[in-house]
């Protein structure tokens, strides 16, 4: 019999779990020819949600969890997860229920038939902002320009993953992490499902703008040198627009063009030139603190407690 472990990254998701909990034991009466594990990692929550995982273990012996010393992001605490995983195969969803478990059983066929990463695709996000969806789809379209890795579009972590796909990305050891580019980096057989997302049932969302922003240049940045190069090639034409006008100033006063006092001109191309170089600052500075992070050798996290489930059913 094979062995599947369904993942759940939860931080302050205590209004949740029992619901969350319901649909996953429904979920297990669907797929009995399998053993699951419910492996849930606490990422520092600062409500209840340990205390009710450990009590949904002592009742349920199928339920592993990992709690983590701190609150390190969602990325590291998959990273957790995924270093702790020895079944057949691994399922990644959110605590929030905006992913349905009801669609496993078709990952499950999928892999079945061969396919080692099973993605849901989202048809519809129903609960977000159309601002949110305008900011996803442009970051995907940006992505997609920037890098030389086929990333899915209008797909998340909501996954089933073969275990030779887990065992390769456990070789990703970077401490700024995008999950999402690291499972298009590795390759191997994909296969896409699509699904309607739901909204969140209970609680708020974890993800501000900010920590959405600090992504997207986490997974630009850990996966391409485009934004080195585009400083590059816009320094380049900066300079040669300059010597251009420069050339210009020198000659016109031989056709008679009076010169002036260019005092506003002067200003624009100071201010011009100026943002350029602080834009291009910033970008090189952005991979040189990534660099700074990554020579440290910091471990990923650190784990205060982890409880592995007595068997699966």
């Amino acid at each position: 019999m094979k062995s599947i472990t369904i993942m759940i990254p939860a931080y302050n998701e205590a209004p949740v779990l029992d619901k969350l909990h319901d649909r996953l034991d429904n979920l297990a009466k669907t797929v009995t020819d399998y053993k699951l594990e419910f492996l849930f990692i606490n990422d520092g929550s600062t409500d209840d949600t340990l205390s009710l995982i450990k009590q949904m273990a002592h009742k349920d012996r199928r339920i592993s969890y990992i709690n983590l010393s701190r609150n390190f992001g969602k990325e590291i605490a998959m990273a957790a997860g995924i270093d702790h995983v020895t079944s057949d195969a691994l399922v990644i969803i959110d605590a929030d229920l905006q992913d349905p478990p009801e669609l496993i059983p078709n990952m499950i066929k999928l892999w079945e038939e061969g396919y080692d990463d099973v993605y849901a695709k989202r048809q519809s996000r129903d609960g977000e902002t159309w601002f949110k969806k305008f900011t996803s789809k442009l970051y995907y379209l940006l992505l997609q320009k920037l890098t030389r890795v086929s990333i899915q579009k209008d797909t998340g972590d909501f996954r089933l993953l073969d275990k030779r796909v887990v065992e390769a990305i456990r070789q990703f050891r970077e401490s700024q992490r995008n999950a999402k580019a690291i499972f298009s980096q590795v390759g191997f057989n994909k296969k896409e499902i699509l699904y309607d997302r739901d909204p969140r049932v209970a609680g708020e969302t974890k993800w501000s703008y900010p920590k959405l922003v600090d992504l997207a240049i986490s997974g630009i940045t850990s996966f391409t040198t485009a934004p080195l190069r585009i400083a590059s090639v816009l320094g380049m034409t900066v300079s040669l627009v300059a010597f251009v006008y420069i050339i210009y100033l020198v000659i016109r006063p031989l056709f008679g063009v009076p010169t002036g006092d260019g005092y506003s001109s002067l200003m624009a191309v100071i201010l011009f030139l100026g943002g350029v170089q602080l834009l291009s600052l910033g970008v090189i500075g952005e991979y040189i603190g990534r660099i700074f992070n990554e020579t440290k050798q910091r471990p990923l996290y650190l784990i205060e407690e982890y409880h592995q489930a007595k068997h699966s059913k």
